[in-house]
């Protein structure tokens, strides 16, 4: 919002203020000032001339020589090449040592011979911004209205000793984005009264009733709680007076014409959007207020058509037909022209909500709709109204018929919040007493009354929506009461002490894992084509696809079901860039929605995904390079399930998970008490899929972290470094080709018991010396006590009874 300090002074006085310093007091009050800008750019010695006469210049075409007076001794001749210069224009001089922007010194000159003592001035030249101004005045010289003092200094009579500030709100501080806001905030800053207009004392009505000429009506009582016109008559379309033009353009609005700009000129100073439509072109002498039917469609103010959506709101005539997009733009039909004699005037409450959506779905932004989509003042519309109403007789030679038509559907009243003085002082670590914390709320206009127990009755007005607590109100004390006056006091109350949760603390513990451990971590779109979760294991218990409304592209067109899509994508990318040994894992969400048809918030799973390829270790002059295989994909899931001590928990079962090889992959299972629970898979990728994909052989994982995180210990147990030398024994046995070794392996760890350290498979060897349905397991076992050295016969004893419960268990065959 850019504020006219000259404009503001209307309403509040600024006698002996530094605006800089004025700046600086609103930006530590709460309300950042971006910008002061001075409207005087370097103007001096400009004054307003009357051209007397305009001949063609002898030796130049393009140039007119121009005698002009200027209130000075003498007539000046002035050279001028615009086109639009001509006799009997009252129009901005530079005299002789004038200065004007850039730094541009006015001397006496000679064009092509003929001698010029001074300069007709562009709005340009005298630092305007003509984009502001119509065509004509753009290409040419600046036209002054005919009112203007000859001699008189131009730059008083353009407002150019005006300087603007610019507001930089924030959203809840939409009550000042008018005129009015921004002075009750600077009064109660200054601690100063607020002037405000009262144009229902002013306003001369006619005799004839508006309900005569105009109806209004509302359909869509929830959506718009006040509408309100008023009649026009007999109104002269002209160019507005030079000093309105003049605060729009210090506002960064176009005039256009006496009427359009003093809907501007109110909506700038009451914040309350208005339209002016065209009574005669209203079919029906009605107007109504209802929301958009599917397909509807309406020519705005722009000249574009505008498909509408339904919902949208809408302001028909009596014919049902639209004529304005409510609270955005008008419609093109029912436009002010230069031929319009009868106004209709409106001032209304529209929902912000509904307003703001239309906005969008349009990609049409407007003032009124940034206003309205604030929320506007209620208590303004019908002010608002009087004031433009008020303007267009003085201005426009209107006639204002009797009376306002309005509907209203609801009113809204000011909102009354208790304040508990103890509470503010605990909150700001103060003192400020009763009397104070009155003085300060009443700068700011609000009504205060004393209750029992050390408190205020708040009376807060419509105009400041923001307020709606009492800790709002606290926030405004201490704002006005100054953030550097308020003394710094220890933190009183219960804390809490910050810290991570256990499933972010694992996180991170997990990701510092796989990174030292040589992984690289990788972050993948939470976007994939539809279809591709659907060739792995769904992790969890079934689930849907989420597709998603408007997708960025068909591969980008639902909510990731896995990680493994985005890390093959990934793998893919690599390759064909000649990267191919990859370690990747990702820690990620993936989405299962609950439904076919998505009616609730779809599950969000935290997940692991893993894929390794290419080289273990690249090639060496000594050694050749080694292909990565499912054990060392398996080795690294191990380390991370050690790391968060839940190893004897967890299980393989060698399968045919979906989407893997189906005799190089496995099922990772969590064994809990309440029973066997499915974490994920683990396995080489498909030989169909690695071709499709053309990938040499790719190894993924992935597994759901939740239930670690739940069985996971709180920290990390660390071991003593062993005191007492250990026995090692080695045995391989002969059994069926479907015996799993972790079952050899689990059988042995429970016969064993503490003694055992540790038990490996160090070989397996298949061939027609043991049958085709044979296989021979060597493993290795390890024996230690942590307080003693073991014997031999205990060694012996219990490594007897491994043998025979692997005998007994699984016809185990000792092989020797």
């Amino acid at each position: 919002m850019k504020v006219s300090t000259e404009w503001l002074s209307q309403y509040v006085s600024l006698d002996r203020v530094d605006i800089p310093e004025l700046a600086e007091m609103i930006t530590r009050s709460g309300i950042e000032i971006d910008t002061v800008e001075s409207r005087n750019k370097g103007v001096s010695k400009v004054v307003v001339g009357y051209v007397k006469s305009k001949e063609k210049h002898p030796d130049a075409d393009k140039l007119n020589i121009c005698i002009v007076d200027a209130g000075q001794e003498e007539d000046l001749q002035i050279v001028c090449g615009a086109k639009n210069v001509d006799a009997g224009q009252k129009v901005p001089v530079a005299l002789v040592g004038a200065k004007l922007p850039g730094g541009l010194e006015i001397k006496k000159a000679k064009l092509r011979g003929a001698l010029s003592q001074g300069m007709i001035c562009s709005a340009k030249e005298l630092g305007l911004n003509d984009k502001l101004l119509p065509k004509e005045q753009q290409e040419g010289i600046l036209v002054l209205p005919e009112d203007s003092e000859i001699g008189s200094d131009a730059a008083k009579l353009l407002h150019l000793n005006d300087q603007v500030l610019d507001f930089d709100l924030t959203p809840n501080r939409s009550d000042c984005l008018s005129m009015l806001g921004a002075a009750y905030e600077v009064a109660a800053i200054l601690g100063r009264e607020v002037k405000l207009p009262h144009p229902e004392k002013d306003l001369i009505e006619m005799a004839e009733p508006a309900e005569s000429r105009i109806s209004v009506k509302i359909e869509a009582k929830e959506l718009c709680s006040r509408y309100a016109v008023r009649y026009i008559g007999g109104v002269r379309i002209a160019p507005s007076p030079l000093w309105m033009q003049n605060r729009l353009m210090a506002a960064g609005v176009r005039p256009i014409n006496n009427i359009v700009d003093i809907t501007n000129y109110v909506m700038l100073e009451y914040g309350q959007p208005l339209h002016a439509f065209d009574a005669d072109k209203i079919a029906g002498a009605t107007i109504g207020v209802r929301t958009a039917k599917a397909g509807e469609t309406l020519v705005t103010l722009d000249g574009q058509e505008r498909k509408l959506e339904a919902g949208a709101l809408l302001i028909v005539d009596g014919e049902d037909r639209p004529v304005a997009l409510a609270g955005v733009m008008g419609g093109l039909d029912s436009e002010v022209t230069e031929t319009t004699v009868n106004i209709v005037l409106e001032s209304a409450k529209f929902d912000g909500g509904t307003v703001r959506k239309t906005s969008r779905n349009l990609g049409l932004r407007s003032e009124a709709s940034l206003r309205f989509e604030k929320e506007v003042d209620p208590a303004r519309v019908l002010p608002a109204l009087d004031r433009a109403a008020n303007l267009m007789a003085e201005l426009a030679g209107g006639k204002v018929l009797q009376g306002v038509v309005q509907s209203v559907t609801s009113e809204e009243k000011d909102r009354i919040i208790t304040l508990s003085l103890d509470k503010l002082n605990a909150y700001l670590g103060t003192d400020i007493s009763t009397l104070e914390t009155k003085a300060l709320l009443l700068r700011l206009h609000f009504e205060c009354g004393d209750l029992t127990g050390n408190a205020l009755e708040v009376r807060v007005p419509t105009r400041r929506g923001d307020i709606t607590r009492d800790v709002d109100l606290i926030e405004e004390v201490a704002r006005l009461y100054g953030y550097d006056n308020i003394p710094v006091t220890a933190i009183e109350g219960p804390t809490t002490a910050g810290g991570y949760t256990k499933p972010q603390a694992l996180r991170r513990a997990l990701r510092s894992q796989l990174v030292y451990g040589g992984w690289q971590e990788t972050m993948g779109y939470s976007f994939i084509r539809e279809g591709a979760a659907g060739r792995f294991p769904v992790l969890g218990e079934g689930g849907h696809e989420v597709k998603l409304a408007m997708p960025m592209s068909e591969d980008r067109s639902v909510l990731r079901g896995s990680l493994l899509p985005g890390l093959l994508d990934m793998a893919q990318y690599n390759r064909n860039r000649k990267h191919e040994d990859l370690a990747l894992f990702e820690i990620g969400t993936v989405f299962q929605g609950v439904e076919e048809n998505l009616s609730k918030q779809p599950r969000e799973l935290s997940a692991l995904g893993l894929l390794l390829a290419g080289s273990r270790e690249a090639k060496r002059w000594n050694a050749p390079a080694e292909k990565v295989d499912f054990f060392d994909l398996k080795g690294a899931l191990e380390s991370v399930f050690e790391y968060l001590g839940v190893s004897d928990l967890i299980s393989y079962a060698a399968d045919a998970p979906q989407g893997l090889h189906p005799g190089r992959s496995a099922s990772i299972y969590l064994n809990v008490p309440e029973g066997k629970l499915r974490l994920g898979t683990l396995g080489q990728l498909h030989l169909e899929l690695q071709r499709e994909m053309e990938l040499d052989d790719t190894y993924i994982a992935e597994l759901l972290l939740e239930p670690l995180y739940r069985h996971a210990g709180e920290t990390v147990v660390y071991r003593d470094l062993p005191r007492f030398p250990a026995m090692q024994r080695d045995i391989a046995v002969v059994v069926d080709r479907n015996v799993e070794a972790a079952s050899l392996i689990a059988s042995i760890r429970q016969t064993a018991g503490e003694l055992l350290e540790s038990v490996e498979v160090f070989d397996v060897f298949t061939g027609s010396k043991l049958g085709e349905d044979k296989k021979s397991v060597a493993l290795s076992l390890v024996y230690r006590h942590k307080e003693r050295t073991l014997t031999d016969e205990e060694v012996t004893e219990v490594h007897e009874s491994v043998i025979a419960a692997l005998e007994q268990t699984f016809a185990a065959e000792l092989r020797k």
